[in-house]
């Protein structure tokens, strides 16, 4: 799973050389060392049993100074070369890491991250305070440090009146100091040890998938099942992005991949240019959406709720599903509406030659599901599948490891280790700016009253927020801000925990496809020779239903599965019954009905009654809702029958004219 350039703007990446990629080797070679020391309990250190904050910052030592040498800090900085000022902050920061970790143990005996803490510790904090800035800036841009550093230095004027509903406990520099650099609830808080306790793992069996060619399984795979039907390129393209996006959890990094041989064959079949560019960004935008490996934000997401990983997997799963349906809707009618055909099957793979080729890596996913959900070792799962990964690839595949692999390996999971830390240690001190002055169940209570403990208002409230907040920050630290700001008072008004959390995740990685930054879209457009903008309102146009999909669960929690399967399956067909209609009226071809260019004037009234009533189908009745399931579904039904007649009718009519 590599996470690629943020989705708030594309980085500059230094390419090491020399003594700087050995160095980045061992320092990912040591990362995946403490991690499995920690996680297994083999107790490597002979008489030294690490407590977890010293794990935590034994990360930080080992891979944040990296931060420095990758990404440059300005645009004129060499890209050849590591300039003298990164590598001097390369050294301030492993050195004010060491210091920091060195105290960490007399620090949880004392209660320094409250009071107490020595001058020396002191002034670390104030040093890895200012690195940490400087780090977010350079692997998520202005816009996250602008949102994160005012939040972290809230402590120190929280008790001033003019801050209103935000009025807090106040603290001096040096108590925000100890607590953001010492407690486990800021630096090293949620995020860190989010990273720490599971995402290392699930980058490593990611990084490991696709060097072993899991990425030409995938697409073999999808081109054999899907390359005949009806516009079959598009549909080869939602499976193979999909199947690539379960495994990588990366947006932008999916598009590279699976873009580059789905977007030419789509061009050549038929779909303009933008439209095939908006297709592969929107399937690819489901890597951070579908288990059982989703992006880092979703590992976040766990331990905020204090829930398995496998928890939030399980939960995610029929949102995926209907997303990914929807696509396939979309491109259906698109393709039934303009005549594109499917590949001929003698361009394509054979599904036995494929599967004979990779069926291990089916072998693995399987090990690696079976474990999370059944033995219940999430923790452990991605490195038993890893090694079970290479053994099977060292004896089967062609295209075997040797030592020079094995170092690109280590450097791939170096940067994305160094990116992380730099995102995450950086985003912790919000929360535990938070967690500081106590202000988060009194700013709860302030919203309601804004909201007049309307739930559907606050919601619209925090749906907008989240894409405002999207356009300028990572997913993750977008997450983490709403979940801290907005998810207390979503959860006082009765809204259920997972869907509040699940829909402020949809939210803020929308800004994905959604002009102006639309990062995976243009990414995208560069493949397909497409206009950016173009394709980013393509991308909000195919990839719709993405924007219900946040209420329908938050509306009725069976849709995360927290409620009766029943209701969970009765629900999850309805919808997909909706999005049918949904797509239907978008495209101008509704299945069953056929092209309505052939209704005439009335072609428009029925697209709009089509998605007007896909909607009502879909939404679910009950909890907050005026109506009930039965009673939106009657509305919807109202709404449908009438005007698919009247268009079955209109279609047959001009068909035999």
């Amino acid at each position: 799973m590599t996470v690629g350039p943020q989705e708030a703007e594309v980085v500059r990446v230094r390419r090491l050389p020399g003594v700087w990629r050995a160095l980045l080797i061992a320092a990912a070679a040591a990362t995946i060392f403490l991690c499995v020391n920690q996680q297994f309990v083999l107790r490597f250190f002979v008489g030294f049993t690490p407590l977890n904050t010293e794990y935590y910052y034994g990360l930080v030592l080992v891979m944040l100074p990296f931060v420095f040498v990758i990404f440059p800090g300005s645009a004129r900085a060499p890209l050849d070369r590591v300039a003298w000022v990164d590598a001097a902050l390369f050294a301030l920061t492993a050195a004010t890491a060491a210091y920091l970790m060195l105290h960490i143990r007399k620090a949880a005996e004392l209660g320094w991250e409250f009071s107490g803490a020595p001058a020396g510790v002191v002034w670390a904090g104030y040093a890895m305070w200012a690195l940490l800035m400087e780090a977010l800036r350079r692997t998520g841009g202005w816009g996250l440090v602008l949102s994160v550093l005012p939040f972290s230095l809230y402590p120190v004027f929280a008790g001033a009146d003019w801050l209103g509903p935000l009025k807090g406990t106040e603290s001096t520099f040096a108590q925000a100091s100890a607590y953001h650099m010492l407690s486990v609830e800021s630096l090293l808080g949620i995020p860190l040890q989010a990273f720490a306790e599971t995402v290392i793992g699930f980058l490593v069996f990611g990084t490991a998938l696709m060097m072993t060619g899991a990425g030409k399984f995938f697409i073999n795979l999808a081109f054999a099942l899907c390359g005949t039907f009806r516009g079959g390129a598009a549909k080869v393209c939602i499976f193979a992005s999909g199947l690539l996006g379960m495994m990588s959890g990366s947006v932008v990094s999916n598009v590279l991949t699976a873009g580059t041989m789905t977007i030419p064959v789509m061009k050549k079949t038929g779909f303009r240019a933008s439209y095939a560019g908006a297709i592969e960004a929107c399937a690819s935008t489901g890597a951070v959406l579908a288990p059982p490996v989703m992006g880092a934000t979703a590992f976040v997401m766990a331990q905020f709720l204090n829930v398995s990983y496998a928890e939030v997997a399980l939960a995610a799963a029929i949102p995926a599903f209907l997303y990914y349906f929807g696509l396939f809707m979309q491109v259906d009618a698109y393709a039934a509406r303009h005549g594109l055909q499917g590949l001929a099957r003698a361009e394509l793979p054979r599904l036995a030659d494929t599967l004979r080729e990779g069926w291990y890596y089916i072998f693995v996913i399987v090990l690696l599901v079976f474990m999370m959900l059944v033995m219940k070792r999430e923790s452990h799962a991605p490195f038993y599948a890893t090694l079970l990964l290479l053994a099977l690839n060292q004896a089967f595949n062609r295209e075997r490891w040797t030592w020079a692999t094995v170092a690109r390996f280590l450097e791939v999971n170096g940067r994305t280790f160094a990116e992380l830390v730099g995102i995450l240690a950086g985003c912790g001190l919000l929360i535990g700016a938070f967690s500081l002055t106590g202000v988060v169940s009194s700013l709860a209570n302030d919203l309601l009253r804004i909201a007049g403990n309307n739930a559907l208002l606050l919601l619209a409230m925090t749906a907008l927020t989240s894409l405002v907040l999207g356009l300028g920050l990572t997913t993750t630290a977008c997450y983490i801000f709403l979940a801290v700001l907005v998810g207390p008072a979503l959860e006082k008004v009765g809204l259920n925990k997972m869907a509040v959390h699940m829909f402020v995740f949809y939210w803020g990685m929308l800004s994905a496809i959604t002009p102006p930054v639309a990062i995976a879209s243009f990414a995208a457009a560069g493949i397909a020779g497409a206009p950016p903008m173009k394709t980013g309102w393509e991308s909000m146009r195919v990839g719709s239903i993405i924007y219900f999909l946040p209420f329908f669960f938050v509306l009725n929690p069976a849709f995360v599965l927290q409620g009766p399967w029943l209701e969970a399956l009765y629900l999850t067909l309805t919808a997909g019954l909706g999005a049918v209609f949904i797509c239907g009226g978008m495209q101008g071809y509704q299945l069953g009905v056929g092209d309505l260019r052939r209704a005439g004037a009335l072609e428009w009234p029925l697209r709009c009654a089509y998605m007007v009533g896909g909607v009502v189908l879909a939404t679910p009745g009950g909890g907050i809702m005026l109506l009930s399931n039965a009673e939106m579904e009657l509305l919807g039904a109202a709404i449908l029958v009438p005007a698919a007649a009247a268009g079955a009718l209109l279609v047959r009519r001009a068909r035999a004219a």
